[in-house]
């Protein structure tokens, strides 16, 4: 059998993260989203068909022609028009009656994979909370898919569409009688409700889908990832650190002195944390980052190569990589009337549906000393602030 995973998308509601690289590189556990999309799939499949477009050559570097012992190939779309093309693009080269295939932008966990493909035709769907937001799976009284609504305002159940079909070669035809929607594009799901008229496809609960929608999003994904690792060292820990919890801290890294570690947290290699820092639980870090003396940080991502200079504070928030935090940074997350941080997507000012986030700073961002960061705030990549600078509005 074999899998396709469509990361074609540019993916502009998760910016700045997605400026310098394609969604499906962003991190959570310090793994790349499409590395733990593949993990699910190794025993499952020989073969997965990656479709791209945007940032292509950034996926081909990362993954080249196979990940463990799952042959990789690549499909261009060379539009992006849309799910149904996007799949439609792999007809000439998928050969063998029945695939899986999903959407490469969110965490699903292997057990959830594994349950869809023992059941044959099928697709994964989760309960959630606000089904207004999702698109919403309508099933009979045999649990088989009748139709999936696009965001109903009167949502007949709250069964969200996870993205992950077992499909066979029917839909092939159907994609190609599918309809453009008002935004342009040809939908996957049209397609997918249309194969129920002549193949039941069963309906497969998942147990812990984390859509990545938002860039905020990560950061629950993170957690969960972070709730399962044990305690591993294979760094250097000098004497009088503290460490509760399961940690994991990676080959080259050095903990200095005074440093206080609460797990679960994950520290990548060749890092420099402290001396006399705070590092509280679900924090990740990547590979050769540099946290100095009298830091605290908690609930967030830092990416590979940056560094955050003495006495700054860190939470809630997402560091892409290559950024340099200067001395006495403070990220603000949370509200003066603490009611929920909002935060600018595509021009309109929406709820993150947080109480508590900070900052999301795109790769290679330089913050002078003293900056101050109000909560929900996004650097662009590349951008930077001066001494004393605070943070009120967007920087791109």
């Amino acid at each position: 059998m074999k899998a396709v995973i469509l990361v074609a998308g540019k993916s502009t509601r998760t910016y700045p993260l997605t400026v310098a690289k394609p969604k499906a590189l962003l991190k959570i556990g310090n793994k790349t989203i499409l590395s733990l999309l593949l993990d699910n799939f190794v025993g499952i499949v020989k073969e997965a068909l990656l479709v791209v477009n945007y940032k292509k050559e950034m996926i081909k570097k990362e993954f080249g022609n196979k990940y463990k012992s799952i042959k990789i190939t690549y499909v261009v779309q060379k539009q992006t028009k849309g799910t149904a093309n996007a799949l439609l693009c792999t007809e000439p080269i998928l050969k063998g009656d029945s695939f899986i295939m999903c959407y490469g932008d969110d965490l699903i966990l292997k057990k959830d994979v594994e349950k869809l493909y023992k059941a044959g035709y099928a697709l994964l769907g989760q309960e959630v909370s606000d089904p207004s937001q999702y698109g919403i799976i309508e099933t009979n009284t045999k649990n088989e898919l009748i139709k999936i609504v696009e965001k109903p305002a009167k949502p007949k159940s709250s069964l969200a569409n996870v993205g992950c079909y077992l499909l066979s070669r029917d839909i092939f035809p159907l994609l190609k009688k599918c309809k453009k929607t008002k935004r342009g594009e040809y939908e996957l799901t049209d397609a997918v409700t249309e194969l129920t008229k002549t193949k039941p496809l069963k309906v497969v609960k998942a147990s812990n889908w984390h859509p990545i929608t938002y860039p905020w999003h990560l950061l629950d994904a993170n957690k969960e990832l972070l709730n399962s690792i044990k305690f591993s060292n294979e760094g250097k820990i000098e004497p009088s650190v503290t460490i509760h919890g399961q940690v994991i801290i990676g080959k080259g890294t050095v903990i200095r002195s005074g440093s206080y570690i609460e797990g679960p947290v994950i520290i990548g290699e060749n890092c420099k944390i402290g001396p006399n820092c705070y590092i509280r639980p679900s924090a990740t870090f990547g590979n050769n980052c540099k946290v100095g003396n009298a830091v605290e940080i908690k609930n967030s991502i830092v990416g590979d190569n940056t560094s955050i200079g003495h006495l700054s504070y860190i939470g809630d928030s997402i560091l892409g990589s290559g950024t340099n935090l200067g001395a006495g940074t403070i990220v603000a997350n949370l509200r003066h009337d603490n009611t929920n941080v909002k935060s600018q997507v595509k021009n309109k000012i929406i709820d993150t549906g947080r109480r508590k986030l900070g900052a999301i700073i795109g790769d290679n961002v330089h913050t002078g000393i003293h900056t101050s960061i109000y909560p929900g705030r996004k650097m662009w990549p590349n951008t930077a602030t001066i001494p004393g600078e605070i943070v009120k509005k967007d920087l791109q």
